[in-house]
């Protein structure tokens, strides 16, 4: 029986979910990326479920996966991004904050993605049109709201625009501090909050272009009808980089005003 692409990519992220909840708090081996980064050996047993998914349904297709890199026969314009642990630290740390990502990019754009939460049990996902949350089987589109006031505030590195720009500046002005709550779980999880209403917005700086790690989130934040743009409210993956996704366009807008107030002064790097 064929499989569409969303329903694939809903497969694929719950078998690395499946692999985290049964490694969850056991002795895990490290291996050491540098500059402080690591993997864990649920890492790749994760990324190993979820790549045998994908290869089985679709074995021509390319995949580029946090762990393994670039793999499949080449020459495909289809290729599937995977990060089979987003959270990592969290993780090591016994602190139930992850997801396991998994997109599919034709050309250009991304198609379907889905992003597991593998401790709530659920499965936010996307075929492009709309965006849901799976739960027990069960599907609910999800829709972007700026109730909540948190905004997720991405304090890891790199930092390229770190001369003009640094997320941690945001929670120190008073104007953020007037509207806005700060969070910071370390995981791109939080993307997915905010297609569902869970977070008003995320801010982060970097270059995200081909990043297993936001190409879920961002798929499906557009599904839902939020608003990304770069760092500073240039379309995605130009200029500046970064991403700035709020769930509407006044919160957008207050956030984009608090940004463009830093890199008018011209900070140094802290």
């Amino acid at each position: 029986m064929s499989i569409t692409d969303g329903e694939l990519a809903v497969a694929a992220a719950e078998a690395g979910a499946v692999v985290l909840r049964a490694r969850y708090g056991t002795a895990l081996a490290r291996v050491d990326k540098g500059a402080g980064d690591f993997a864990t050996a649920a890492d790749l047993d994760a990324e190993r479920a979820v790549l045998d998914v994908l290869r089985a349904a679709r074995p021509w297709d390319e995949v580029l996966a946090e762990e393994s890199g670039r793999t499949g026969p080449g020459g495909s314009d289809r290729v599937w991004l995977v990060d089979p642990l987003c959270g990592t630290l969290n993780y090591a740390a016994r602190t139930m904050l992850a997801s396991v990502n998994v997109a599919l990019r034709v050309g250009a754009t991304t198609t379907v993605a889905a992003c597991a939460d593998p401790f709530a049990g659920e499965v936010y996902w996307t075929e492009g049109d709309q965006a849901h949350v799976r739960r027990d089987g069960v599907d609910e589109q999800i829709t972007p709201s700026a109730r909540s006031r948190l905004v997720e505030v991405n304090l890891d590195p790199p930092f390229p625009n770190e001369a003009t720009f640094r997320a941690v500046r945001l929670l120190a002005d008073p104007g953020f501090e007037a509207r806005f709550r700060p969070r910071v779980v370390s995981t791109t999880l939080a993307v997915a909050w905010v297609a569902a209403g869970r977070r008003a917005a995320y801010v982060t700086d970097g270059q995200l272009r081909d990043s297993v790690h936001f190409a879920s989130g961002i798929a499906l934040c557009r599904a839902a009808g939020c608003v990304v743009t770069g760092i500073r409210g240039q379309p995605l993956h130009t200029g500046a980089g970064g991403l700035l996704v709020a769930a509407d366009e006044e919160t957008h807008a207050a956030l984009s005003a608090l940004v463009d107030r830093q890199f008018a002064a011209g900070h140094a790097p802290l």
